[in-house]
């Protein structure tokens, strides 16, 4: 899975219009300029998110985007699900239903459905707050300790 530069651009975006919330709606002209990044790219972009309903838009001479609830209302997940599609690591897991030949007698699919659900979980789990406030959860899997604190990792290593 690699994400690309339209999911790169739609969470600065997000981050970019949570950042500055109290200025009100902002115009993609301003926020193009502070992401150095084309306005014509971010168009589409901010378009796919207003139509998700993520975004408020007003039009007119103060008019521009705005976030429709609190950054913390938003999760890195959505907003890359969104610009994304899918956020698969293997393409048999892109479809509703697995079509793959291989199917029944594949021995690296079940790794590859923990690993999107992991990758998943994650990315659901990290908000826009937690980026603006440099608080990540703990990608730690099975505890939510603080880094560096696992105990289920020690206990691992102990043994």
């Amino acid at each position: 899975m690699m994400i690309s530069t339209k999911g790169r651009y739609a969470l600065r975006v997000m981050l970019d219009l949570a950042l500055h919330r109290e200025e009100g709606y902002i115009s993609l002209k301003t926020v193009a300029q502070r992401q150095d990044t084309s306005m014509k790219y971010l168009e589409a972009i901010v378009a796919q998110l207003n139509r998700a309903g993520l975004l408020d838009s007003q039009r007119g001479k103060t008019g521009g985007y705005r976030l429709k609830g609190q950054p913390s209302q938003y999760s890195v997940g959505q907003i890359l699900k969104l610009s994304e599609g899918s956020l698969a690591p293997v393409a048999c897991l892109n479809c509703e239903e697995n079509e793959c030949d291989r199917l029944d007698h594949c021995l690296t699919l079940p790794m590859w459905k923990q690993l999107d659900t992991l990758i998943e979980d994650y990315l659901e789990s990290v908000t826009l707050q937690d980026l603006i406030d440099r608080r990540l959860p703990h990608p730690c899997i099975g505890c939510s300790a603080a880094p560096g604190t696992c105990e289920d990792k020690e206990k691992e290593e102990t043994t």
